[in-house]
This record gives structure tokens, C-alpha cells and sequence, in this order.
């Protein structure tokens, strides 16, 4: 999957999700978003896609734009989706400036049929191994 398709997959999954006015606005000079719209409790929301290889982490530097991204765009929710875990500075840095950090398990979770908003209850609750899949799970069943 490119970028693009990446970007298009979470416009999918948010639109699935009841999300409005959602769009994908990612490409040179994007200024961080990749996604805009609403959520479905009418807040402004954007979205930072990250595509990379499961070796990779997301390391809090681009947390941390994302939040200047959110302030661009004057938008009430910033949310930050990967392919790859986060690393644990970024994870942290992004629950305590109430950014919802999407991972890799998390984006799992979500395109198996989870909503994005029930994705907030485990935000910042680890990544990665069995013991948090575990607690993750009995969240949703």
C-alpha cells in the first residue's frame, strides 16, 4: 500500500466510523495533515498518517509537530496513525497533550471493526505484548 492508499484506507475506516466532512488533504507541503474532518460528536479533527515499516518507531518529534499541525488548522482533535509502534517518550508526550497515539495494534484493532472513538479507552495503555493485546481485547468484546 503507498501513502496515498494508506491516507485513503484511514478516510475509509474514519467515514465507516461516522465521521464527517472527511477528506484526505495529504501530499508536499500538507503542513502534517493528512485527513480532516469531524468526528461524529461534531468536533474538528485532523490526521497524521504514518506508513512505515514495522522495525520502525515514531519518535515524539513528530508528535510533537503534529500538535503545531493541530494549531495550524485550528482543529479540536489531533490524531497520529501508524504502522509501527511509537516510541515509548512519543507515546507518553502524546496522552499527556490528549493526542490519540494509533499504533500498529491499535490500527488492528480498528479496521477489525472497533470504532475510533472506543480507541481513546486504550490510548497510551502500552504496545506491543501479550499482556496489553490482552487487556485490549477484553475491551472490546
Amino acid at each position: 500500500m503507498t501513502g496515498t492508499e494508506f491516507e485513503d484506507f484511514v478516510v475509509g475506516l474514519c467515514r465507516r466510523d461516522g465521521c464527517s466532512d472527511v477528506r484526505r488533504v495529504g501530499g508536499s507541503h500538507d503542513n502534517g495533515a493528512d485527513v480532516l474532518g469531524r468526528l461524529p460528536d461534531g468536533r474538528s479533527m485532523m490526521i497524521h498518517s504514518a506508513r512505515y515499516t514495522p522495525k520502525s518507531k515514531i519518535p515524539s518529534r513528530e508528535v510533537r509537530d503534529l500538535l503545531g499541525a493541530k494549531v495550524h488548522f485550528k482543529v479540536d482533535a489531533a490524531i497520529f496513525v501508524a504502522t509501527t509502534y511509537f516510541s515509548g517518550p512519543a507515546e507518553r508526550f502524546a496522552t499527556e497533550n490528549n493526542t490519540l497515539a494509533v499504533h500498529r495494534d491499535h490500527l488492528g484493532l480498528w479496521n477489525s471493526g472497533a470504532s475510533l472513538q472506543s480507541l481513546g479507552v486504550v490510548n497510551g495503555s502500552g504496545q506491543g505484548d501479550r499482556q496489553h493485546r490482552a487487556r485490549w481485547k477484553e475491551t472490546y468484546e
